[in-house]
């Protein structure tokens, strides 16, 4: 039996509703799913963190092939299917929770989950706010694979100077080396989405840049991305300086005020936070 089959048989036997404020599509297509796992690069020595699960079908998978799979899903409807398609595995563990509250390094722990790849179908909803949380977090993640809405991927790899670029592309290109590995068809899901996906993979490694205060860099960042038409004079005037010192940082940083955020590289940002912290230091 297709995988398609399969699952339109399990939604209809246990007469589940889709959600369209959870965002769920669950996906019908054996290729697509083999190539989400391939690039999950599971073996026995790793563990799975998964959001979403829907009704297992990407958690089996994962579980054939690795050692453990955690996986988070909010909707009280799916747990009872969830509780059925993955009787069979032992070494999946199903947790009833919002991702988005729950404390990923004390689940971690107390799973004891080492060499860990978070793989997931991510609702598209969820994606800037998870992303964002599991690395701003610093999670000992090796990969994050995950299938989003293409326009989000194409956000994350963006280059400086196009207009996908934005604070999204620099916090995840900040902590990880970033890759497409193919693109989903909408046809691939019931109930199509509106919006055709991506799956991307994010490999996690030490930021490449000098950076003297993360929290910093990152909120110059956003200054500089809230109104994408301000050059960096006018929306780093909030940030805290007197304007003689500001128009000082721009001098030292090398960097044109009149310039806008979305032409900086992250090496260049990083070099305008450090002049600024280095001013409020003072």
């Amino acid at each position: 039996m297709s995988l398609a089959s399969k699952t339109k048989e399990i939604v209809k036997h246990f007469e589940f509703k889709f959600s369209k404020s959870l965002g769920q599509n669950f996906l019908i297509d054996q290729n697509i799913l083999n190539k989400i796992v391939d690039a999950a690069e599971l073996d026995e020595n790793s563990t799975a963190i998964e959001i979403g699960p829907g009704i297992g079908v990407l958690t089996q998978e994962m579980a054939r092939r690795c050692k453990k799979v955690v996986a988070i899903e909010i909707d009280d409807t799916l747990i009872p299917i969830l509780n059925e398609t993955l009787a069979n595995f032992e070494n999946i563990k199903i947790v009833h929770n919002d991702a988005l509250k729950v404390d990923f390094n004390r689940l971690i722990e107390e799973e004891g989950l080492e060499n860990i790849k978070l793989v997931a179908n991510l609702p598209y909803y969820v994606t800037t706010p998870i992303l964002t949380k599991v690395l701003m977090e610093k999670l000992p993640l090796k990969s994050i694979i995950v299938m989003i809405q293409k326009e989000v991927a194409d956000r994350i790899v963006a280059k400086p100077g196009s207009k996908e670029y934005g604070s999204l592309s620099i916090l995840v290109q900040y902590y990880c080396d970033v890759q497409k590995v193919c693109r989903v068809s909408k046809n691939c899901f019931v109930p199509p989405p509106k919006v055709e996906s991506s799956v991307i993979k994010m490999n996690l490694r030490p930021p490449k840049y000098n950076v003297e205060d993360e929290d910093l860099f990152f909120n110059v960042v956003r200054h500089a991305f809230n109104m994408r038409r301000k050059t960096l004079w006018n929306a780093l005037k909030p940030i805290g300086l007197r304007e003689e010192d500001l128009k000082e940082v721009f001098t030292l940083s090398g960097i044109d005020e009149t310039r806008r955020g979305e032409t900086l590289s992250i090496e260049e940002f990083a070099k305008l936070s450090n002049t600024i912290y280095t001013k409020l230091k003072k």
